[in-house]
């Protein structure tokens, strides 16, 4: 994104805007965040020693500008809504068709498996 031109990204807004609107619409829509460039990956060190800020880094495909919370009957719709959104324009207006991670919440209810 950060070489695409100031109406391409006005674009591309534009239509996560007017998605999530029509999600509020039908009720599917809960929440949604863009987050910002910058930050770190963080874990613990052990106990006693300061949390490492460096290394060893994600790979791209772990990366997440963003999320959104919607709360759909079904994973197929849930799957069909992600493909929709993947097809938000970039540059030279064609569709970005980014990976979009699909998970559930967690909840009491949520089976697990070992």
């Amino acid at each position: 994104m950060d070489q695409w031109t100031p109406e391409e990204f006005d674009a591309h807004v534009r239509y996560m805007r007017d998605f999530a609107a029509r999600l509020e619409e039908t009720g599917e829509f809960v929440d949604h965040r863009a987050l910002a460039p910058g930050g770190a990956f963080v874990r613990n060190d052990g106990e006693g020693r300061p949390p490492v800020t460096d290394g060893p880094f994600a790979e791209t495909k772990d990366l997440v500008a963003g999320w959104m919370i919607i709360d759909v009957e079904s994973w197929e719709r849930a799957v069909e809504l992600a493909g929709e959104l993947s097809a938000a324009p970039g540059a030279g207006g064609r569709p970005v068709q980014e990976w979009l991670e699909v998970r559930p919440l967690l909840t009491d209810s949520a089976p697990f498996t070992e």
